[in-house]
């Protein structure tokens, strides 16, 4: 079983667009619990216009900013290996994204690295703007040992985001789609509506004994379905009823399987 994904901190060349040959990769202690994605345009109110009625016309200037937000944790007492004794020793590895460098095209000047969060598919290129760092639960000699660290990250342009897959997601055997039935909805009205017409075998197979009054919320598979066939023989009528399912019924309202690809943002 593969392990648990962690998110990293990779350093970039200047130009924000390929890592940086030697640059430093920091991968998180404990992953985020959530990533927060700002966009921003800078606007300005053009000259002339009659501003109290709204008829000014406003102007989009530059081309914007993207930035993230996002906090990570460390605990010095949850290390598995190479353990240190101030957590201060794990973070100072964060604060060197923030520690301005010589800038490749005016060595008069300075400016913080160029940075890459990726966890997974989600990937953001940028910088550091802002880095606030909380010290907690401090040892008897006075040493933090745990601390939290939120980080905003921003670049001046906007994005679009690009995926690099197909967003369907591929069923698995136990996983499928249920359709929610509403307030006065009929099973024939449901079948109806997703094109399907043999809604007393899609009764069967759902075991539902009032098709023509529905539970609200009932959750229902369209697509299960019983095969009934009839047979003459001998001056008698027989009546056979198979369990022909002609796709899995799940129990289960959420879609399985996994989508691959990444989202690139950078």
């Amino acid at each position: 079983m593969p392990g648990l994904l962690k998110a990293q901190l990779i350093e970039l060349d200047q130009t924000f667009a390929k890592e940086k040959s030697g640059g430093r990769k920091v991968e998180v202690q404990f992953n985020p619990e959530s990533l927060k994605v700002s966009f921003a345009n800078e606007i300005v109110q053009p000259k002339g216009g009659d501003r109290s009625s709204g008829t000014g016309g406003r102007q989009f200037v530059g081309e914007g900013t993207m930035k993230l937000a996002l906090q990570l944790w460390f605990d010095v007492n949850a290390m598995e290996k190479d353990a240190v004794d101030d957590v201060r020793r794990l973070t100072q590895k964060v604060v060197y994204f923030m520690t301005p460098q010589t800038a490749d095209q005016d060595p008069k000047k300075k400016a913080p690295p160029g940075v890459r969060f990726v966890w997974g598919s989600f990937i953001f290129n940028g910088m550091i703007e802002s880095m606030e760092e909380t010290l907690e639960f401090f040892s008897p000699e006075g040493k933090p040992l745990r601390a939290s660290v939120s980080v905003t990250m921003s670049r001046q342009k906007i994005l679009e985001m690009k995926f690099k897959a197909a967003a369907k997601i591929p069923l698995q055997p136990g996983h499928t789609p249920l359709k929610v039935a509403k307030q006065g909805q009929s099973l024939q009205n449901m079948a109806g509506q997703n094109g399907k017409d043999s809604w007393q075998s899609i009764a069967a197979a759902n075991k539902i004994e009032d098709p023509l009054r529905m539970s609200p919320g009932q959750l229902v598979d369209l697509n299960a379905a019983v095969t009934v066939g009839a047979g003459i023989g001998g001056g008698s009528t027989s009546l056979g009823v198979g369990a022909g399912v002609s796709s899995g019924r799940g129990l289960n309202a959420s879609l399985g399987g996994a989508a691959s690809g990444s989202i690139s943002i950078g």
